[in-house]
């Protein structure tokens, strides 16, 4: 998105460190001059006067801006770079030192609010161009607010510089880069999720046609009714289910929120289950996202074509950062008051204390009853580091100890979970997605959903 064309205010010239320098320079010399020949007192004043006269001129020499513009992305993905775009034309005889500049942005779209960076010549006279970068670490609307330009005069004691106060946006969508890849696209292409849906028979439960009894088939298949309307032996034929509900339900709480490799564990999570949720309706199902934390957030409507997979990507980005702690048993009681017929339920979430964790437990296990459910957490590799490092003191050794005692009850909430009959994904953030599309289709293929 080009950016309207700025006027330009009066540019000062500004000295720089190495003129700043030389000034404190002469201060220990004047001190020498009117300790050894004080009627020479006149030299040091003389020569930071000079100083300041040559700064004046080299930020002469710098040139006058004539005109610059900027350009940012209207839209970016959550952990992807955005490409900011400066264009300027400065007037001067010189192009051996280039022009910097310094972007400033809500700490939305970068860890340290800033991005900074040279401008190239454009390879016209007078022409630069320079893009920087900022990586999002949170999804919703980011601002730019100030933009600062300069640059130095060929003796490098003065620099002209812009200051400009910038009123642009950037959206920031869920990271949709695993749907992208080559090799899900290649597995959708090759596999019976392609780009046209085609009817899988002989598998399923879902009554496809009747055709003559041969020998070798199954005779659970034999539909004796037609067989004795027709005096002959037919057997059903049948298709994989479609048309089951997938519900990815999305803990938005404090433990969520936390950061794994710089990005936040829910949105780790979005990109997993956005993931799965295109190879899903990919193979005919219908798709549902939810999100809750203190109380229940978002939950869309069914969407049943990848047509429609905009719809789950705004929704996804609408689930917020709360910084509390989940409310399980209103959230997943919630849910199953919504849904009418039995779905897949997968639900991210993670726990830190044992009293978070059994209130989950609790709420799963009423959830089970009547739905199938696949639990996906990240492997908390932090805790996994303080418990296996060696320890040096008597505090490493209690962080040691607590560490292991947290990851014993950690593995056995999950255990518990596995012993309900819950599906336990337990796997790195890059992994997540493919594992649960692994379990998903094993699943489907199991006719377990419907």
């Amino acid at each position: 998105m080009k950016l309207p064309r700025i006027n330009l205010p009066p540019i000062p010239i500004v000295p720089t460190p190495r003129t700043l320098v030389l000034l404190a320079l002469l201060a220990p010399v004047a001190v020498v001059i009117a300790a050894t020949a004080p009627g020479a007192w006149i030299i040091a004043p003389a020569a930071g006067a000079a100083l300041l006269l040559l700064m004046l001129i080299d930020g002469w020499l710098a040139g006058s801006m004539v005109r610059f513009d900027y350009f940012v992305p209207a839209d970016v993905e959550v952990g992807q770079p955005a490409k900011l775009r400066v264009d300027a034309t400065i007037e001067r005889a010189s192009d051996s030192r280039l022009p910097e500049v310094s972007i400033g942005f809500e700490p939305r779209l970068g860890d340290r609010g800033v991005t900074n960076f040279k401008l190239q010549s454009a390879g016209e006279a007078n022409r630069f161009s320079g893009i920087g970068e900022a990586v999002p670490v949170r999804r919703g609307t980011g601002e730019l607010h100030d933009l600062w330009l300069r640059w130095p005069g060929p003796l490098g004691l003065a620099v002209r510089q812009v200051h400009q106060t910038l009123d642009a946006r950037i959206r920031v969508w869920p990271d949709l880069s695993p749907v992208r890849s080559p090799t899900l696209q290649a597995f959708l292409r090759d596999s019976q999720f392609g780009l046209v849906a085609r009817r899988i028979r002989g598998e399923g439960t879902q009554f496809e046609a009747l055709s003559e009894y041969e020998a070798g088939m199954d005779r659970r298949r034999i539909d004796w009714k037609a067989s004795a309307r027709h005096t002959a032996l037919y057997a059903r034929e049948n298709e994989a289910e479609r048309d089951n509900q997938v519900v990815f339900a999305f803990d938005c709480g404090q433990s969520m929120c936390e950061p794994v490799d710089g990005l936040p564990r829910i949105d780790r999570a979005v990109s997993a289950a956005l993931t799965a949720a295109y190879v899903a309706l990919k193979g005919g199902d219908r798709v549902s996202l939810f999100g809750f934390a203190d109380h229940p957030q978002v939950m869309t409507p069914f969407v049943t074509d990848t047509r429609a997979f905009y719809r789950l990507q705004s929704a996804a980005a609408e689930l917020d950062y709360v910084p509390r702690e989940p409310n399980f048993t209103l959230a997943l009681a919630t849910l199953a008051s919504r849904l009418k017929r039995r779905s897949l339920i997968v639900l991210f979430s993670d726990f830190t204390d044992p009293t978070s964790a059994e209130l989950m437990v609790e709420s799963v296990e009423r959830l089970v009853r009547h739905h199938l459910v696949i639990f996906v957490t990240m492997v908390d590799t932090e805790l996994e580091e303080l418990a296996a490092t060696e320890p040096d003191s008597m505090g490493d050794i209690a962080v040691a100890v607590s560490a292991d005692a947290l990851a014993r009850q950690r593995a056995l909430v999950l255990g518990r979970l596995r012993r309900l009959g819950v599906n336990v994904i337990e796997a790195p953030y890059d992994r997540i997605g493919y594992q649960l599309i692994d379990m998903y289709l094993e699943t489907k293929r199991a006719e377990a959903i419907g």
